[in-house]
């Protein structure tokens, strides 16, 4: 299918190939008919996306020093791929689109294939022939309402969302800042609520257009005069800022012509420098409207669609939604006077000449067209074979195509020898696209079972979210090729049973967990040092994890595991890689949540068969610019530090001995040369026993911090 797509490093705005999305549990395909492009957030970004680095800079400097910070844990050359990779990935382009239902995925009962819809969501209603939609942000269309119209729905619930929180009455007097197509939509709004509407903008054509809707329209040089006339010199009793500029002169007249104590709400962006006198003088409100309304940016709304009850929550982003395609049914919203533009999908770019002023053209509503003549649903994209490449054993697909895989994973896989890569999947299948054109597989697609299923694979790669690992490595397992999943292998114990089931029924097929530190060039050394010993080992592991916010999918038992299961299992395998053995029992303690923590501040503490003693201390309450990793270990008379996986410092004898790299390296490369290896001499690159005992204590530690400290035994 065809795509818009933004490139962040080079500013292109184009019309790719990507594979058409297999749709998930709770997930729609939706055929797009018409898509919005939206002049305010996505003029930004484009404009951003075309600043020179420095200017980027300039205009974040909140990444500029996150960058610094990353620069100071992990070296210059690390922090620069790593940012550059992320500027790299394609920034899919659109917020709003409607079409037609053409496949659905599981739980998706109250839908149809063939119910037209109205689509919602950044990331989800894009510009591109096909949308993947969860069930929350898709709303039926009735019969007379076109596509075209409907793609304005997400805008109109921005604009409703708006008017709700001004909580306007009855014949009260509103005022509109800003007459484009937000604020044409907004002035309609109140009109139909039966409120008494005046609007206001610097654009005459604009101010004639809202004219048209039998509305009070001034340009900014009437605006006071016109505006204490207009009530009675009583002043507005709501003022909805739909502007879009960076000048503070929309915050400032919002306050001349409010009344006492009056409401103000700012849909636009807009400079936020408040005249304090005034707003003082009057008692003013000002709010800041958050896009569509409540559930926008809880995951467990958009993503997992759990609506909110409507005795609690009466206008979620849904039920926005909802309503304005009533009003378009009903005529009381009216948009086909505000579509300026119409493009072919194929003419897309054309269209981001105009709203970014390239084009000096006038325009209000810029819509994107899509063939409804044709159905081509092709979920592979076939790339040209890569020159040079071996006929050897390895031949790699990959299932999950995410900024790790992009910046990390396959970078490092790039560089070893004898590894064909064959076929690329993601979810929606643009990141696969976009992977498999920058490292050289020969397709890409967005179904797992294509790759699961390719006789040409024989080895898979697992990438993708926690709560996928467990089943996706059963169902490779079964497939008969080799398994590299990420961690954590499983999320819980039912899912390792299954795994352990499945291992006991398995050929000569090898399966592996991304457990790259062990792997490390440092660890290694440490490891080598601790060869010959004859007592048992005390290590400390302690992480400076940084802070999650608690709507992140890691926090989710069912997806992410929560940090422990999810990236703790790490820290306990490099102790597992030391002592030779898993841990036999842990007692854990975590600091009080406070709400704002969920068991991220612990304190673990491991023993092992021969005596050794582990301690993993993993924080999320620190510093993000401090180094995140250091381990310490003392035995028979020596001591070793690894400090972030850059400085080893052994001592004995006192004397001390240092070694230091270049950069981070925490063994990634290292590790899929060990995958390669271990295919052909037949034997796992870690020890079965070590996957499962590390990915049981992860289990037990989180049973240890419920019972408040009580050890916990391991199980064999």
């Amino acid at each position: 299918m065809k795509q818009l797509l933004q490139n962040l490093k080079n500013g292109q705005t184009t019309i790719e190939d990507v594979p058409v999305p297999t749709p998930r549990a709770g997930q729609a395909l939706v055929r797009v008919a018409a898509s919005l492009v939206s002049a305010g957030t996505e003029r930004m970004l484009v404009e951003f996306a075309e600043k020179s680095l420095l200017g980027k800079a300039r205009s974040r400097p909140d990444l500029v020093r996150q960058v610094f910070d990353k620069m100071s844990r992990e070296g210059i050359l690390p922090t620069l791929q790593a940012a550059f990779n992320r500027l790299d990935s394609p920034m899919p382009l659109g917020y709003s689109s409607a079409g037609t239902i053409v496949a659905l995925g599981a739980g998706m009962e109250s839908f149809q294939v063939g119910q037209r819809v109205a689509c919602a969501g950044g990331g989800y209603a894009v510009h591109a022939e096909y949308n993947l939609v969860p069930r929350n942000l898709l709303t039926p269309l009735p019969d007379s309402v076109d596509f075209e119209s409907a793609a304005f729905t997400t805008l109109g619930a921005i604009a409703l969302h708006g008017f709700r929180l001004a909580e306007p009455q009855l014949g009260e007097n509103v005022a509109v800042i800003g007459l484009g197509l937000l604020g044409l939509l907004a002035i309609q709004l109140a009109s139909a609520a039966g409120c008494r509407v005046w609007g206001m903008d610097t654009n005459p054509e604009r101010v004639a257009l809202a004219q048209q809707f039998g509305i009070s329209a001034y340009q900014r040089s009437q605006a006071v005069d016109s505006a204490a006339a207009f009530t009675a010199n009583r002043g507005f009793d709501s003022v909805i800022i739909c502007a879009d500029t960076s000048s503070t002169d929309p915050v400032e007249l919002a306050g001349v012509i409010a009344r006492d104590r009056a409401r103000i709400v700012a849909t636009g962006a807009v400079g936020l420098s408040f005249p304090r006198k005034i707003y003082f003088e009057k008692e003013l409100s000002f709010i800041n409207s958050r896009s569509y309304g409540p559930g926008r940016y809880d995951p467990s709304y958009e993503e997992n669609g759990k609506d909110y009850p409507i005795g609690y929550v009466r206008w979620t982003e849904g039920r926005n939604f909802e309503a304005i395609v009533g009003l378009l049914e009903s005529g009381k919203l009216k948009v086909e006077s505000l579509i300026s533009h119409r493009f072919p999908i194929e003419q897309a770019a054309d269209a981001y000449e105009i709203i970014t002023g390239k084009k000096k053209v006038q325009f209000l509503g810029v819509l994107l067209t899509y063939d409804q003549t044709k159905d081509e649903r092709r979920k592979t994209i076939d790339f040209p074979s890569v020159v040079g490449l071996s006929s050897s054993v390895i031949k790699l697909g990959v299932l999950g195509a995410g900024l790790f895989a992009n910046a990390t994973l396959l970078p490092a896989l790039k560089k070893v020898k004898d590894v064909e890569l064959v076929g690329i999947a993601s979810a929606g299948g643009l990141h696969a696209a976009h992977s498999a054109k920058k490292f050289g597989f020969r397709y890409a697609c967005s179904d797992d079972e294509q790759i699961l299923n390719d006789p040409e694979i024989n080895t898979v790669l697992i990438l993708t979210r926690h709560d996928s690992h467990a089943d996706l490595v059963v169902r490779a397992l079964q497939a008969g090729k080799h398994v590299f999943v990420e961690k954590p292998l499983a999320v819980n114990g039912n899912q390792l049973l299954v795994i352990q089931d499945q291992l006991q029924t398995t050929n000569n097929q090898l399966l592996t967990v991304g457990f790259n530190r062990r792997f490390a060039p440092l660890a290694q050394q440490l490891y080598n040092k601790l060869a010959t010993r004859r007592e048992p080992l005390h290590m400390h592991y302690r992480v400076n994890a940084g802070y999650i916010p608690l709507n992140h999918w890691v926090h989710d038992p069912e997806q992410g595991g929560g940090r422990i299961i999810g990236e703790g299992c790490h820290f306990i395998d490099f102790l597992t890689f030391l002592a030779g053995s898993g841990p036999v029992s842990v007692s854990a303690l975590a600091l009080p949540n406070g709400g704002k923590y969920r068991e991220d501040n612990v304190s673990m503490t491991f023993s092992f068969a021969d005596g050794s003693i582990g301690v993993v201390d993993y924080l999320a309450n620190g510093d993000k610019s401090f180094a995140k990793e250091r381990v310490e270990v003392f035995c028979g008379g020596q001591v070793a530090v690894l400090d972030d996986f850059r400085v080893l410092e052994t001592v004995r004898d006192g004397k001390k001995k240092t070694i230091k790299l270049m950069g981070q390296d925490k063994g990634h490369f290292n590790e899929m040369q060990a995958l390669v290896h271990a295919i052909r001499s037949g034997q796992p690159p870690i020890p079965y026993e070590h996957l499962i005992g590390v990915t049981q204590a992860s289990f037990a530690a989180v049973e240890s911090i419920r019972k408040n400290g009580e050890k916990v035994k391991i199980s064999a």
